[in-house]
């Protein structure tokens, strides 16, 4: 009897264990989602994968000295080298032939005869400019008014070592410009200083001009075939024919050289430039001279010739 009773006690016990365990999971079941619940996703860093190591740029060593500057290292020669140049072909040479070399001579003899001769024109035109313009004006004189030509040289003896090309003295032009030496150009300035504005005085409001029949020209004495060389040829002469004064009025070597009043002022004219120049030539000379004053600078062992 007191077995059975431990039984069903026991058996109590079950049931009503078993009783709760069904209530607690009723319970449970009514509490569950309606849908089934989704797994979560990791950690980002966690399915991140390592980051691959990048080797490090080997740097160039500093200096031991820190003001030391650091040079840019060079660029690879492989990146902008250009392609080297590609060589010509040999060129085939060969041994001129005594009849070539003869030839090749003749040829450069005959360049060398026809070349200028190496003096002159550099060396003596350098220093003809720097003798000539020597202390302001031409010819160093401020009342020469022109510019500087050098060596002029012709056929047959004509030469001027130091031309000019004068276009006014002291004040008066000239007609034409002047192709002369620098002597000419000082005497002819000395003659109008000293002859030819005092003698005019203030006529006609001043001498405005002189008129140049000629100057250097390679010709023989008063162009005549087997005479002397000219001094015109060397540039030592000048030719006036007649002077204009500021009025417009004028007069003429060939017009007034007799003509009372003026003819006298042409005499004078004449006269003062007996001096001056070496050699002086008007109408009383012969007939190449009745329209003109031949002046130039030649210089003769008795004095001046004037006629």
């Amino acid at each position: 009897m007191t077995g059975r009773v431990a039984t069903l006690v026991a058996a109590a016990a079950l049931v009503a264990a078993l009783a709760a365990a069904l209530t607690v999971a009723t319970q449970v079941l009514a509490d569950a989602p309606r849908t089934s619940l989704r797994p979560v996703a990791r950690p980002a860093a966690v399915l991140v994968a390592p980051a691959p190591v990048v080797a490090e740029a080997v740097q160039p060593a500093l200096p031991a000295d820190p003001r030391a500057q650091v040079r840019p290292q060079a660029r690879p020669a492989g990146v902008f080298a250009m392609a080297p140049p590609v060589a010509a072909p040999p060129v085939e040479t060969r041994e001129e032939t005594r009849a070539e070399r003869r030839a090749r001579e003749r040829v450069e003899r005959r360049v060398r005869q026809q070349a200028p001769k190496a003096d002159t024109t550099a060396n003596t035109t350098a220093k003809t400019t720097a003798g000539i313009t020597r202390g302001g004006g031409l010819c160093g004189d401020p009342a020469l008014v022109g510019e500087v030509i050098g060596r002029v040289a012709g056929a047959g003896g004509c030469e001027i070592d130091s031309a000019v090309r004068l276009r006014a003295v002291s004040g008066v032009r000239l007609s034409t410009p002047a192709t002369i030496d620098c002597a000419t150009a000082r005497a002819l300035k000395l003659w109008v200083d000293k002859g030819v504005i005092p003698a005019a005085g203030t006529r006609g409001g001043g001498v405005a001009e002189l008129r140049v029949a000629a100057s250097y020209a390679c010709r023989a004495r008063n162009n005549q075939s087997g005479a002397r060389l000219s001094e015109h040829a060397r540039g030592h002469a000048v030719d006036i024919s007649g002077l204009s004064f500021r009025d417009g009025s004028s007069l003429t070597v060939l017009r007034d050289w007799k003509s009372g009043r003026d003819g006298r002022l042409m005499q004078s004219l004449h006269r003062a430039a007996c001096g001056p120049f070496g050699t002086v030539l008007g109408p009383n000379s012969d007939r190449f001279h009745r329209d003109h004053f031949h002046f130039d600078t030649a210089r003769h062992r008795s004095g001046p010739y004037c006629k």
